[in-house]
């Protein structure tokens, strides 16, 4: 059996609805970087699949721009690595067709031939990407060009796919007879209730059809059969058995979300998980998220195509969208099945690491342009493309090396009972074989070390941990004192930790103005101190610094390159501390960030907004001072990634936006729907504060906007309070004790997208 390799390719779709493309290459900006086919190479990839789409190469009937892919398809073999090219990829073709026009069929073959006649030298070919994922969200669900909810419409638009991939792979080896078809598509598994039990047996019998087709096995007797011929589909698919074009590799596709449940009890979902056929409603949702045991998931989906097919296989698309430790996670785990897959005799011939370059708006399934990434191996957001630790993990798998990121370490969140979004099913018509335990085999992980336990960042930062399962230790000042060198040495010796974060020091700004000594000794000196240590045991660290430091003069917002100039001593504390930290050396990582707020936390400038507009008082505010409010569960996130990645030097880690204090009083008031009317700007001035601030000092970035929108977040805040408001209220009524909503939000963890 061949060795197991490492595939990537970046998400290339161009997909249609109404009127527009979108165009993930674009969005992504490889279009214009072709530098990143070094990057990919430096992974140790051994294939990658890269567009050559109809779409973009020939949006004019007849007329091919080959420019951009002449440039690149020679560039990707000269750098060792083999192009497996997809001429259709989530789309309908380009504007003069569709995937349900009569003409499809041969203006795509025609296409195909085209494209080999380019480039006779490559011998893998995916055709079509997932015909029948795009069939369904094109011309079942309605999601994509051209817009259809129709049975019957659904199985022209996958059976014009099949055929597009038969008469292409026809033409293609006319050109190079050794090209072989590397056939994806998406593979999960749907479970369900007894109830629901003949609508997942359609599901389970349907999944198959793009390679059952293929293979020719839809004759008399296959399950859809009878179903397809009522339809009128006989004629057609005794011609596709009759000339059948099997897939040289199964392409698996698989993803948290590809495992479903039906649950016909739908009093026990939201709405928007309503679903339901001609017979009966039912909520469709993840199976991660309620089936006990597990559901199968990708082990599991591939042993059946293995069981089913007997042709070599290949993960061909495995990504996950969530924080970076879970991303190396459900890398390693596909790794680890393949090798466990074939160690049982599965021919199983890659992995393949999907989005390279990261994602966006797959959270609306690319109806909406909105923004939304999902981060890669690479952040594009950062220019040049910054690589994040699924980079050095496909680095560190390509290679064969033994030692991953300890914050990597156990088992993802799919394993753990942070899953369990429903109620748990413990016995399902349709139950899953128990997968595997998760092993590393390995010591247990070096932990987290993180100073600060009785502060908001400290907290939240424990907080985050325990939900992203990143082991950690929480230290007070009795056991860890920045102002004892030798405390710091015994902690760090003791647990010898992968990372250090420092969130412990002076936050009383105005106290300081009195307090001068204090406020250096424990912002600088004793930061200083505790990186020092870090820097002599080779430990990454990273620090928290302000807006404070610079003088607000400035005519943009701030970014990591403008020098710090503060105006108070506390300021003056985070200047220094970011100095002497970058300038000892090592590996540090100083985090500028500003104006915190909290769900979980009932001291920041929010939850004194709502607790004074909610008791019908005016709430005073600064309306001249404007500043860059951080949401700390999106900088605590944040921060944790950066680290992971191996990030050093300056970052500003705040929400997008700038705001004055007394416009960001409205806004936290409107989203709680409280009247902001209430909120009296006041010039800065006039508070008596005795520190003096600076009048403009929003942060920006000049390395990668990594946190989501001020608005987003201030939507999130106001949603977690509100939930809570509710809960606090019934938990009162029946305790007959008055709310306290922010203990009760304290109690709810931060989620994650996952």
């Amino acid at each position: 059996m061949p060795e197991l390799e490492l595939w990537g390719g970046h998400e290339c779709t161009v997909n249609r609805v109404g009127g527009a493309f979108h165009d993930q290459t674009i969005r992504s900006g490889h279009q214009h970087r072709p530098e990143d086919l070094e990057r990919f190479a430096a992974l140790g990839l051994k294939a990658l699949r890269y567009p050559v789409l109809w779409e973009r190469v020939a949006p004019q009937r007849d007329r091919f721009d080959w420019s951009w892919t002449d440039e690149r398809l020679p560039r990707i073999r000269d750098l060792g690595m083999r192009p497996i090219a997809g001429l259709l990829h989530h789309g309908s073709g380009p504007r003069y067709t569709s995937l349900v026009d009569q003409g499809f069929v041969p203006a795509f073959a025609a296409y195909a031939r085209a494209a080999a006649e380019r480039y006779p030298w490559i011998e893998d070919w995916t055709p079509v990407n997932e015909p029948l994922t795009t069939a369904r969200f094109s011309a079942l669900y309605g999601h994509w060009y051209p817009h259809l909810a129709d049975e019957h419409m659904f199985w022209v638009a996958l059976f014009n796919q099949i055929d597009a991939t038969r008469l292409a792979m026809r033409e293609i080896r006319q050109v190079n007879s050794a090209a072989r078809l590397i056939q994806t598509e998406d593979l999960g598994r749907t479970y369900s209730t007894r109830a629901v039990k003949h609508q997942a047996d359609f599901d389970n019998a349907r999944r198959w059809m793009t390679w059952d087709l293929l293979a020719g096995r839809v004759t008399p007797g296959h399950l859809l059969w009878d179903r397809l011929e009522s339809f009128g589909f006989g004629d057609r698919l005794r011609a596709i058995a009759d000339d059948p074009c099997p897939p040289d590799v199964v392409g698996v596709n698989h993803y948290l979300t590809s495992d479903r449940f039906l649950d016909h009890r739908l009093d026990d979902y939201p709405p928007e998980r309503h679903g339901g056929n001609q017979y009966m409603a039912f909520a469709d949702v993840e199976a991660v998220r309620v089936a006990l045991p597990a559901p199968g998931g990708l082990e599991g989906v591939l042993d059946e195509a293995w069981t089913r097919y007997g042709l070599p296989l290949a993960v061909t698309e495995t990504h996950n969208g969530c924080t970076r430790e879970e991303q190396v996670r459900w890398l390693r785990e596909a790794w680890e099945a393949a090798h466990r897959l074939r160690g049982r005799g599965v021919d199983l011939r890659a992995v393949t690491a999907w989005a390279l370059l990261g994602t966006y708006d797959w959270n609306s399934l690319l109806t909406r342009h909105i923004g939304h990434y999902e981060v890669g191996a690479f952040d594009v957001r950062a220019e040049p493309p910054r690589p994040t630790a699924l980079a050095a993990e496909l680095t560190r798998l390509g290679s064969g090396a033994e030692t991953p990121h300890p914050a990597t370490l156990g088992p993802g969140w799919w394993r753990r009972d942070i899953r369990m979004e429903f109620r748990p099913v413990f016995r399902t018509v349709d139950s899953p074989e128990p997968r595997p335990e998760w092993r590393t085999g390995q010591a247990p992980a070096r932990p987290l070390l993180i100073a600060g336990a009785t502060g908001t960042l400290g907290k939240a930062l424990a907080r985050a941990c325990e939900w992203r399962g990143i082991d950690y230790r929480l230290t007070g000042r009795g056991e860890l004192s920045l102002a004892d060198p030798d405390s710091i040495a015994r902690v760090l010796d003791a647990c010898e930790p992968w990372g250090v974060i420092n969130a412990a020091g002076w936050v009383r700004v105005d106290d300081a103005e009195a307090e001068t000594a204090a406020c250096l000794a424990a912002n600088a000196e004793g930061a200083i101190q505790l990186a020092r240590a870090c820097r002599d045991r080779g430990i990454p660290f990273v620090g928290f610094s302000s807006d404070l430091v610079f003088d607000g003069r400035s005519d943009r917002p701030y970014v990591e390159s403008d020098a710090p100039a503060p105006l108070n001593v506390y300021g003056l504390s985070k200047a220094r501390a970011e100095c002497e930290i970058l300038d000892l050396g090592g590996r540090p990582l100083m985090v500028r960030t500003a104006a915190f707020f909290s769900p979980f936390d009932p001291y920041n400038f929010a939850a004194h907004v709502l607790r004074t507009l909610a008791a019908d008082q005016d709430f005073h505010a600064a309306d001249d001072l404007v500043v860059s409010p951080t949401y700390v569960p999106d900088l605590v996130d944040a921060t944790l990634d950066l680290l992971i990645d191996g990030e050093t030097g300056i970052r500003h880690l705040a929400n997008g936006g700038e705001v004055s204090w007394a416009e960001f009083a409205r806004r936290v008031a409107a989203a709680l729907n409280l009247d902001a009317r209430r909120v009296i700007g006041r010039p800065g001035r006039s508070f008596g504060w005795p520190a003096p601030r600076p009048a403009y000092a929003p942060l920006g970035t000049e390395r990668g906007l990594v946190m989501p929108t001020l608005e987003n977040a201030i939507g999130r805040y106001a949603a977690i309070v509100t939930e809570a408001e509710f809960a606090a209220e019934a938990e009162a009524m029946v305790d007959g004790a008055p709310p306290d909503l922010f203990m009760r939000a304290g109690r709810r963890q931060p989620r994650e997208d996952a």
